[in-house]
């Protein structure tokens, strides 16, 4: 039988979207089944790819060199739901990647559960938008799309408290602060199927957030560490933009992270400018 190490690896060197996604989806149902039996499967190691299989298309640029649209067009809108799929193609594969390369790693088998469940509902959110761009004529790999998002595993790749500090509790906490305002849009054009398809994202985003909490929270009490200073001083050694507000300091404290986690981070970067 596969471990679940080697399951992750090759959902990461599958290149094509949808079978990536489908990949994804099967294995973790797999994880599932295997823990409700008598024959769960093993972690196992592996030795993952620094970078993940992707598909020819899209084209990655430079953050800046990225074609803003405006969200009032139809055009502006396909753009906003492509920059989600490739957002949530990404964390199918950051969430594949934490259970690979950090599976020699001695966690509670909870840590695992929690991160194939979380790459199983990042499966689910890239064909949901996926489904909504070829609803309305268009499809992923349609636009360019930002080259950076891989940046963070590859900075945190021997770091595992870098890793969570930076990619649920950082980066997916955005997604938190930005997707009510997405739906809004959506709201607006009368598009209630993108609507409905974000706000499924938006719910489980909470979890997979809290999820880095949990685990942080958990190798902070491991190495009898403060938890915000220890956050405060990984996000300065690894996140390499700036952490602005506003804040959806609500979604942020039910996925555990409290106020005084990132507002001295976003005024200290403020003073900075």
């Amino acid at each position: 039988m596969k471990t679940l190490a080697k399951m992750a690896c090759e959902v990461l060197e599958t290149a094509d979207g949808r079978g990536k996604a489908a990949l994804s989806r099967k294995y973790a149902a797999e994880w599932v089944a295997s823990r409700q039996s008598d024959t769960p499967i093993e972690i196992g190691t592996a030795n993952p790819p620094m970078q993940p299989s992707r598909p020819d298309k899209p084209e990655l640029l430079d953050p800046r060199d990225v074609p803003h649209r405006k969200p009032g067009t139809i055009e502006g809108r396909i753009a906003i739901l492509h920059a989600v799929a490739h957002i949530e193609l990404n964390a199918v594969d950051l969430h594949w990647d934490i259970i690979a390369r950090f599976s020699d790693t001695p966690m509670p088998i909870g840590f695992f559960d929690d991160w194939v469940k979380s790459a199983d509902e990042e499966s689910k959110h890239f064909n949901l938008i996926c489904d909504r761009l070829e609803a309305l004529g268009s499809h992923y790999g349609a636009l360019p799309a930002h080259a950076g998002m891989w940046r963070a595993a590859e900075d945190t790749a021997d770091d595992l408290m870098g890793r969570l500090a930076v990619v649920p509790m950082v980066l997916e906490a955005r997604g938190l602060d930005v997707t009510p305002g997405m739906i809004n849009i959506f709201k607006q054009a009368k598009d209630k199927e993108t609507v409905e398809a974000l706000k499924v994202i938006y719910a489980e985003e909470v979890h997979h957030v809290s999820y880095g909490s949990k685990w942080f929270h958990f190798l902070c009490g491991r190495h009898d560490m403060d938890p915000k200073v220890a956050f405060h001083d990984l996000v300065k050694r690894y996140f390499f933009s700036q952490l602005r507000p506003p804040f959806n300091e609500e979604k942020r404290a039910e996925a555990g992270i409290p106020p005084d986690f990132y507002w001295p981070l976003a005024e200290e970067a403020g003073a900075k400018r």
